[in-house]
């Protein structure tokens, strides 16, 4: 693997993803706390080292949970110019922000979705997506009871954390059956990412969609399973 994640980028590629970060540095309604010198390596190096997970590198339709700014998704769509993503954000400032920033760079395989997870789990957005990711969101029993309903068969969960958390883990290993998701792989990537503490849990669907997935917008987070 390369010890520099942005290799994957072509020059146009390269090009893309600065014009993204040209609007993120001048936008007033912060979108991010990192906009300056830092944000290649912390936002654009970051998310890309998630194509070190051979699902992720293969997926067809990548569902970007808690998109905020648009990481990892933006950075995704231009490395996977034959991947569809979705950036699936509640927060309509920040959704706008991304619209601004995919028009600007000519994104074209990535859309906007203005809505939380469980609805569009509940709708449309059910076991549609060969991945989801998740960076900076939650906890991995929350993210994982999030991405159970949207991902198809023998999907997968990426989520990028920072140290590892013993307590958090055995929380996710305890919820694995009712969620019918099964953690897989943890990499360590700090030495390549934005952060030198950076983890990518990698999280697989092992059974159908429970039924009683997905709960109400906010329980997963306000009262995890396991």
């Amino acid at each position: 693997m390369s010890p520099d994640p942005t290799a994957v980028l072509d020059p146009a590629g390269r090009e893309a993803l600065g014009k993204v970060l040209e609007l993120l540095a001048q936008e007033r309604a912060s979108v991010s706390s990192v906009v300056d010198e830092r944000a290649w390596r912390v936002h654009v190096a970051d998310s890309l080292t998630g194509l070190e997970v051979e699902e992720l590198a293969q997926a067809g339709r990548i569902a970007d949970v808690g998109a905020g700014a648009g990481f990892p998704g933006l950075a995704l769509a231009v490395a996977l110019p034959d991947a569809q993503v979705d950036l699936i954000e509640s927060v309509t400032r920040k959704c706008a922000f991304m619209r601004r920033a995919i028009a600007a760079a000519g994104i074209a395989n990535a859309s906007v979705l203005d809505t939380r997870s469980e609805d569009l789990a509940s709708a449309e957005g059910r076991e549609a997506y060969d991945v989801v990711t998740a960076r900076a969101v939650g906890r991995l029993s929350t993210l994982a009871e999030l991405a159970s309903p949207l991902l198809k068969p023998n999907g997968a969960l990426i989520a990028w954390k920072g140290k590892r958390d013993e307590e958090e883990e055995r929380q996710l290993a305890n919820a694995s059956e009712p969620l019918a998701m099964t953690p897989r792989q943890i990499l360590d990537v700090g030495s390549r990412a934005g952060s030198k503490h950076r983890h990518l849990h990698v999280i697989r669907k092992s059974a159908p969609t429970p039924a009683d997935l997905p709960r109400r917008p906010g329980m997963a987070k306000k009262r995890p399973k396991g």
